[in-house]
């Protein structure tokens, strides 16, 4: 399947691809667009569009689009809930307080665009491992609860 969102991606916009790919759809194909273009791309592709206005995953009733698509493949995992906490308050500037590694995703997800600018293909694949790390540091925090 693929799917279709804004150009120069940075925080939700990276982080939903590594969602998608490791829990929804393994063979997903991202589209990078203008803003303007997205509905129409979708439209034309046959793509499913995340995190622009007035999509269901976008950000509605104060989630995320991270928190949009765990919620509508309804992923119950308690890692992926904690790191979708985290995503949001790197995602949501008002919210940045919501957990304490939130403030520093952001940092590193910024820091990730100024270095790799409008290569938003490349800011997946080189952001994927650290979202592999920080869920698997999710993973850890969930099981030493039990």
């Amino acid at each position: 399947m693929k799917w279709v969102t804004r150009e120069n991606a940075n925080v939700d916009r990276i982080a939903c691809p590594w969602l998608i790919k490791r829990f929804v759809d393994p063979d997903a194909e991202f589209l990078f667009v203008p803003a303007a273009d997205v509905m129409a791309t979708a439209e034309r592709e046959q793509a499913i569009p995340y995190d622009v206005p007035n999509v269901e995953l976008g950000h509605v009733d104060g989630r995320c689009s991270f928190e949009a698509i765990v919620r509508k493949y309804q992923l119950t995992d308690p890692a992926l809930a904690g790191l979708a906490r985290i995503v949001h308050g790197a995602d949501v500037s008002s919210d940045v307080g919501i957990t304490p590694e939130s403030a520093g995703l952001k940092a590193i997800a910024h820091g990730f665009a100024l270095v790799h600018g409008a290569n938003d293909h490349d800011k997946i694949q080189l952001e994927s491992p650290m979202y592999d790390a920080l869920y698997a540091w999710c993973q850890s925090r969930v099981a030493s609860l039990r």
